[in-house]
């Protein structure tokens, strides 16, 4: 029983530079998207109380607080659900927070990326490091008490003092959680026609990840997941439910889902969804094979690693037995540690996680 949702907002009012993600500037098709979305989760959705809902994009904000309690009311939440919207922090006014708040969202994601005016620019966002610092003030006054902010390292001319600099003004507005993502340039994007110029090279993206792991359980956060970072009782249940591999719901566009060990995906086009919004795109039905690596691959992004107990018990296998020469040679280079319950990697490790990973997959 799938007891969180993912929902995809897909409007942007313009593309930053470096992204990839599916998201289109037609905000005149937004009614007929929610009508479709509607459709879907009315079709789809089994009435489950939810744990989590997440609202993700594109630019959630895009929606209006009553298209927001349109949605929000089709589900069976209660007071304990984790409710999240990610926020452009331009558009954001104290009415409009005090809304969501009244529609029923409990944790807010504002993409942030850097507090340097000037890198702002260049990659093409559309807000100042001021918005976000107003976003977040008002957010708290509205009684907000979960935020979030959203890094990018690695972007043109950071340096690691100025990435440094960033996550310590983030610390400093009181905020819970913090997401960091290292700048991935992928085809679909603009910066991959146009590259751009002074792009920090790998061992200096490799030094800001290093630094923002002291720099953050320096001052109260703990490192939880190989990109998240929050204070105690803040961790995002949402992400956590993906890293556990357990199944949640994915309406809406490009929006992906798990059930009953099949991972569906939803239409890539605006038309192609709004048409015919209740038939996957593509499914696909997990072997045991691929259960257990998504299994490993994803245990190991928590910081707390893997439980091999439920492991064995899950896939009837001896864990340490199958993945012996993987797990004593990257024990001995110090890249895995033994926890209490299995195994987890290191921080030097994190750096070549998708090594180490690659290993664990038959």
């Amino acid at each position: 029983m799938a007891k969180n949702v993912y929902i995809h907002i897909p409007f942007c009012k313009s593309k930053c530079k470096y992204c990839s993600f599916i998201s289109y500037p037609k905000i005149e098709l937004k009614e007929q998207y929610i009508n479709a979305l509607i459709k879907e989760i009315q079709t789809k959705y089994n009435g489950e109380l939810l744990n989590t809902l997440y609202f993700g994009g594109g630019t959630p904000s895009i929606l209006t607080v009553d298209e927001f309690s349109r949605i929000i009311k089709l589900f069976n939440i209660n007071e304990n659900t984790e409710i999240t919207s990610e926020l452009n922090p331009e558009t954001i006014t104290s009415e409009y927070l005090k809304g969501l708040k009244r529609s029923g969202i409990n944790r807010l994601s504002f993409g942030c990326q850097t507090f340097d005016d000037e890198i702002l620019k260049l990659i093409g966002r559309r807000h100042s490091s001021n918005d976000v610092k107003k976003a977040v003030k008002l957010a708290q006054n509205a009684g907000f008490e979960n935020i979030c902010l959203d890094f990018i390292y690695g972007l043109p001319q950071q340096t690691i003092d100025g990435f440094e600099k960033d996550l310590k003004i983030a610390i400093s507005l009181n905020i819970q959680h913090i997401s960091l993502y290292g700048l991935k340039i992928d085809e679909n994007c603009y910066f991959y026609k146009n590259p751009p110029q002074n792009l920090p090279d790998e061992d200096i993206q490799a030094d800001m990840y290093l630094k923002a792991i002291e720099t953050m359980t320096n001052n109260g956060f703990s490192h939880y997941e190989i990109s998240n970072f929050a204070k105690d009782g803040f961790q995002s249940r949402h992400n956590l439910n993906y890293w556990d591999n357990n199944t949640y719901y994915g309406f809406g566009v490009a929006a992906h889902g798990y059930e009953n060990g099949t991972r569906y995906f939803n239409p890539t086009t605006l038309d192609e969804y709004i048409n015919n919004p209740t038939t996957h795109k593509s499914s696909h039905k997990l072997s045991k094979q691929e259960q257990l690596e998504e299994e490993i691959f994803l245990g190991f992004r928590k910081m707390s690693g893997i439980n091999v107990e439920n492991i064995n018990k899950k896939f009837d296998i001896d864990f340490r037995k199958k993945y012996a020469t993987t797990i004593d040679k990257y024990i001995s280079y110090k890249y895995l540690k033994e926890t209490n319950v299995g195994f987890a990697l290191t921080d030097s490790g994190i750096l070549i996680s998708n090594v180490i990973l690659a290993e664990f997959l038959d």
